[in-house]
């Protein structure tokens, strides 16, 4: 009996053995297939594009910005304001709008999870600006226009605005 036992016992614990040995040469083949799909990707994206593709990518993407717009430039220029620091009083005055209390008055949308908030600012030109805005939850993009008075004070006018959709 004790003998039969014994004999179970070696049993159990060989297939026991077998069994962890199969489950874990699996569990290590797809990890390290894994690696190796990681490591492709890793090498195609540290692929660096050749200049000319850079700076046309750098060019369009500066295409839409006030600094690079020689137009927007020659207009404030006429009315004697400088574009450097019109920036940066457009950007401090969106905001500092942003309330604790309350949404940003330049947000036409509700907060529903906290209030309204403008985060990004891009000035695309002397007439227009593009906003990211959240609450925490929701977030969304609204697009202004803008004045600027002879006496330096700056009006903006919401234009359109949307919501991204929760997924």
């Amino acid at each position: 009996m004790r003998n039969k036992i014994l004999m179970y016992l070696f049993i159990f614990s060989v297939l026991f053995t077998l069994f962890i040995y199969v489950n874990d040469k699996r569990i290590l083949d797809s990890k390290q297939e894994k690696i190796e799909r990681l490591e492709d990707l890793l090498a195609d994206m540290e692929e660096v594009p050749d200049a000319d593709t850079f700076s046309e990518i750098s060019e369009v993407e500066d295409y839409f910005n006030l600094q690079n717009n020689e137009d927007a430039i020659t207009y404030f220029e006429n009315k004697g304001i400088d574009t450097q620091d019109l920036i940066l009083k457009i950007e401090d005055a969106i905001i500092s709008k942003n309330s604790a209390e309350e949404d940003n008055p330049l947000v036409p949308q509700a907060g529903m999870e906290g209030n309204m908030r403008i985060n990004k600012i891009k000035v695309l030109n002397h007439k227009w600006i593009i906003a990211d805005f959240t609450d925490g939850t929701y977030w969304g993009e609204v697009f202004l226009s803008y004045e600027v008075a002879e006496d330096g004070e700056i009006k903006f006018y919401p234009e359109k605005s949307f919501l991204y959709p929760l997924y």
